[in-house]
């Protein structure tokens, strides 16, 4: 099944979602009704020193995870990239909130929802999980991206 990362931007040569970055962590994410899953299992070069995922690292699959789910809400609204644009929204604000340690060896369920949506301005609602429990969640804010010369 192709992840919405490869239906909407293949080319992309993001470090978190980008399939165009074979050194990127490749996020895969797929629509599930009205939220979008992912799955991440995260590499012993993304510990915190303490033997828990990184916190950086959390906070980019976070703002990547959401990025599938903005872009996939966008679409269906035929807010497609405009001219010059990779995208059709880009990230303007990332609240994240770490609520328990994630573990660095065992594989990770990221989940999303967008929670208003306008062509100015989509927010979503983005967690990260493991074994039934929320380990960070974060809101994102996407604003539509009008590239400048």
């Amino acid at each position: 099944m192709q992840s919405l990362q490869e239906r909407y931007f293949p080319d992309l040569p993001c470090f978190g979602c980008g399939p165009a970055n074979a050194r990127g962590l490749q996020l895969r994410s797929y629509a599930d009704g009205d939220e979008v899953v992912a799955r991440f299992m995260p590499w012993p070069e993304h510990d915190n020193g303490l033997g828990f995922l990184n916190g950086g690292i959390i906070a980019t699959v976070l703002d990547c995870h959401s990025a599938a789910s903005v872009i996939h809400a966008a679409a269906h609204h035929g807010w497609g990239p405009l001219p010059g644009a990779a995208l059709s929204h880009v990230t303007a604000g990332l609240d994240v909130r770490y609520l328990r340690p994630a573990p660095l060896t065992d594989e990770v369920t990221l989940h999303a929802g967008v929670r208003s949506a306008e062509e100015a301005e989509i927010v979503a609602e983005v967690w990260l999980e493991h074994d039934g429990k929320r380990r960070a969640e974060a809101t994102a804010v996407w604003r539509r991206w009008r590239p400048r010369t």
